[in-house]
C-alpha cells in the first residue's frame, strides 16, 4: 500500500498523519512542542524542540500504521513564526519567534507612523502588525553571531532543511506570502520590502510551488533516505485546500486559540476594510489568491471563562450558554488586542452592559457569541469587496465539532456552514498537494472526488440581530482610546 506522510507542525503540537492513495487516514501521531514567554507579550519556541516533536510524532504514527510504502512527505505548518539557523551545521542561532509574539510592536508603530502602511499593504496584502514576520526577522538577525552562514525562514523552511539533511533552503509560496517580504504579484522576494525591514534577500529561502519537489530525506531518524518532500503549505491554507474549496467564493473558518478565515478569489485583489490578501497555494507557477482575516483570540476565551465561573469544562460552559435569558451583556475577547477586521493593538477585553440582573448563563453566552460575531465581522468585510458571492463555507478545528457553537456561526452569517468529520484538515490538504506532485492524483477534480464526511448546518431564525447590536456597542467600547479624563 502506498501512502503519504503528512506533517502538521502547529503551535501547540506537531502531528503526523499517514494518508493512503484513496485519501483515507491510516494512522496518527502527536507530540507537544512547548512554548515560553520570556517577557510580557513575547512568545517563542525552541527550534530544536520543534524538530524533535516532529520526529516523535512520526514515530508514534508509524508504530500504529499498517505496512505501507511512504511515497512522499508533506508539510503543513504554523505560519508567521520564524527562526534562524546556521546553514552549514543546522544549529539554531535564535528562538522560533512565534506568530503570537508582540516584541516587534514598537518597530511596527514606527513604520506605520512613517507612512509605510499603504505601500506595504499594496505589495504584500498585509497590514503592518506585530503578527507578521518582517520585523521579527530583523530582530533575529540583529542577535545572530557573526561569521556564520545564516538561513532565515518560516517553519516550513526549517523543516525542509532538517528533512533534507541541510541540502535545501526553500519554502512554499503560501508561507512566503505571510512573511511581509514577498511581492504577491511578482511571486518573489521584494528588494524594496527587504530594504525597508532590514532583511537581506541572501538569507531567505527559495520560493517554490506548494506542490513541488523540495528534496529528499537524508539522515532523518526513523525514516529511510530518499523519500521525496513533495509539498509544503501554511496550515490555514492547507485546510482550505483539504476541504476542496477551489471555486472563487468558497471559504473556511479554522477555529482554535485564534481563528483564520479564508475565501478563495478569482484573481489578486488589493485588500481593504481590515482584511488581508494572501496566496492560498501555488500550482505550476500559478498562484491562487484568497482573502484572509486573522482573529487573535477565539476559542481561547472559553477555558478562561470556565475558570472564572468555576465550571468543570468547556462543554459545561456551552451547556450553560444555551440556557441564557435574552438581553444579556456583550463580551469582546481583546486579551492581546483585536485582529481582523479591526486591527486595534490597544483594544481591551471587556464585558459591557452588565447589570444586577445579569446571570452566569448570560455571561457564558456573551463569551460563546463573541466567537460568532468576530467571524461575522470578517465575512462582512470580505463580502463587501469580493467579486464572487460567498460559496461553500467549511469549518474545522476543535470547536467546529460543537454543533451549538457552529449553529451560532451559521445564524450570525445567515449562511450554511459545513462541519467536517476529519480533524486533520491541514494535514490532509498538504497530503493532497504531495499527491499532485507524485502523480497519485491527476488534478483538482480528482481531489474533490475523494470521500469526505460532512454535516451541513443551515441558518435558523434567531435573535442575532439584537445580539449584534450589543456586540457592536461592546466593540466600540473596547476600542476607545483611554484619556486622562476617563473615570473622573
Amino acid at each position: 500500500m502506498t501512502a503519504i506522510l503528512a506533517i502538521d507542525q502547529g503551535t501547540t503540537n506537531s502531528k503526523a498523519v499517514l494518508v493512503s492513495s484513496d485519501g483515507v487516514i491510516l494512522a496518527r501521531g502527536s507530540s507537544p512542542v512547548g512554548i515560553s514567554h520570556p517577557q510580557p507579550g513575547w512568545v517563542e519556541q525552541d527550534a530544536n524542540r520543534v524538530w524533535t516533536s516532529v520526529l516523535e510524532a512520526i514515530a508514534v504514527c508509524l508504530v500504529d500504521a499498517p505496512p505501507v510504502s511512504i511515497a512522499g512527505i508533506a508539510i503543513s505548518n504554523q505560519r508567521e513564526s520564524v527562526t534562524i539557523w546556521d546553514g552549514e551545521t543546522g544549529e539554531p542561532l535564535g528562538p522560533v519567534v512565534s506568530w503570537q509574539c508582540r516584541r516587534s510592536a514598537p518597530v511596527c508603530a514606527e513604520l506605520n507612523a512613517a507612512g509605510h502602511s499603504a505601500r506595504v499593504e499594496s505589495l504584500t496584502g498585509l497590514t503592518i502588525d506585530p503578527m507578521f514576520p518582517g520585523p521579527k526577522m530583523k530582530w533575529l538577525l540583529d542577535r545572530a553571531p557573526e561569521g556564520r552562514k545564516l538561513c532565515l525562514g518560516t517553519i516550513d523552511s526549517w523543516l525542509i532543511h532538517r528533512f533534507t539533511g541541510g541540502k535545501v533552503h526553500a519554502c512554499d509560496a503560501s508561507n512566503a506570502a505571510r512573511s511581509q517580504l514577498l511581492d504577491l504579484k511578482e511571486m518573489d522576494w521584494s528588494d524594496e520590502l527587504c530594504t525597508l525591514f532590514g532583511v537581506p534577500k541572501a538569507y531567505l529561502p527559495q520560493v517554490r510551488d506548494s506542490a513541488s519537489h523540495f528534496g529528499e530525506t537524508l539522515g532523518v531518524s526513523g525514516l529511510p533516505n530518499g523519500i521525496p518532500v513533495a509539498a509544503a503549505i501554511g496550515d490555514s491554507h492547507a485546510a482550505l485546500f483539504g476541504h476542496g474549496a477551489f471555486e472563487p467564493g468558497d471559504g473556511k473558518v479554522t477555529f482554535g486559540t485564534g481563528s483564520s478565515i479564508m475565501t478563495t478569489l478569482p484573481h489578486f485583489i488589493a485588500p481593504q476594510n481590515g482584511i488581508t490578501t494572501t496566496i492560498a497555494w501555488s500550482l505550476g507557477g500559478t498562484p491562487t489568491y484568497a482573502f484572509e482575516g486573522n482573529i487573535l483570540v477565539s476559542a481561547a476565551s472559553l477555558p478562561w471563562m470556565v475558570e472564572i465561573l468555576g465550571l468543570p469544562d468547556v462543554q459545561a460552559l456551552v451547556d450553560l450558554a444555551k440556557t441564557a435569558e435574552p438581553e444579556g451583556p456583550g463580551f469582546v475577547p481583546a486579551f492581546v488586542g483585536l485582529g481582523a477586521p479591526h486591527w486595534q493593538a490597544d483594544a481591551r477585553a471587556l464585558f459591557s452592559g452588565i447589570t444586577f440582573n445579569t446571570t452566569r448563563a448570560q455571561m457564558a453566552r456573551a463569551v460563546t457569541d463573541s466567537i460568532s460575531f468576530q467571524v461575522h465581522d470578517v465575512f462582512k468585510a470580505m463580502v463587501a469587496q469580493s467579486p464572487a458571492p460567498l460559496g461553500r463555507l467549511f469549518v474545522d478545528g476543535g470547536p467546529s465539532k460543537n454543533t451549538f457553537l457552529m449553529q451560532c456561526v451559521a445564524d450570525a452569517l445567515v449562511h450554511p456552514v459545513i462541519q467536517c468529520d476529519a480533524a486533520e484538515a491541514s494535514a490532509l490538504g498538504a497530503a493532497y498537494l504531495a499527491g499532485l506532485t507524485l502523480g497519485l492524483w491527476d488534478n483538482l477534480e480528482a481531489i474533490k472526488a475523494l470521500p469526505r464526511k460532512t454535516t451541513t448546518l443551515d441558518a435558523k431564525q434567531s435573535d442575532f440581530n439584537r445580539r449584534l447590536l450589543v456586540w457592536e456597542d461592546a466593540i466600540f467600547r473596547s476600542t476607545v482610546t483611554p484619556t486622562s479624563s476617563m473615570g473622573e
